[in-house]
């Protein structure tokens, strides 16, 4: 795969992950508006809460982003990729759970489409060894 085309989806990753982490941290009703999705008063402490785990997805990215463009180690970012991915997948799977439940409203099925398909990528990628010219 082309070195910059995996550079800017790792970036992609990292800035949206790391922007709604902080958003959902500091205002979690305001950024569940931007994303058309509704949660009761009362969860915001809990969203809050996930948000830090959204945010550290984030920085775990831009750090992937970082090995990438020193042309660091490849197994760094293949872990990166791996333990991301894993994070990534449990979402889906969770928010596609609570969505067939009757616990989430559909609309959060856009949270469970855009981790899927990171991990799909992801998976892809290390299977093809993408990240075999990108690093070291």
């Amino acid at each position: 795969m082309n070195r910059p085309i995996l550079l800017a989806y790792q970036l992609l990753i990292a800035i949206t992950d790391a922007l709604t982490g902080a958003l959902l941290m500091v205002a979690p009703e305001f950024t569940l508006r931007l994303m058309h999705l509704q949660a009761p008063s009362d969860a915001m402490t809990y969203l809050s809460f996930v948000g830090a785990f959204v945010f550290s997805v984030g920085l775990a990215c831009f750090y992937g982003a970082l090995v990438m463009a020193r042309g660091g180690s490849r197994h760094s970012l293949e872990i990166i990729w791996l333990l991301t991915a894993f994070t990534r997948a449990s979402v889906a799977i969770f928010v596609i759970g609570q969505i067939m439940n009757h616990s989430l409203e559909l609309g959060w099925s856009t949270v469970a489409l855009s981790d899927g398909a990171c991990v799909v990528i992801q998976a892809v990628g290390l299977r093809k060894c993408w990240l075999v010219n990108v690093a070291r």
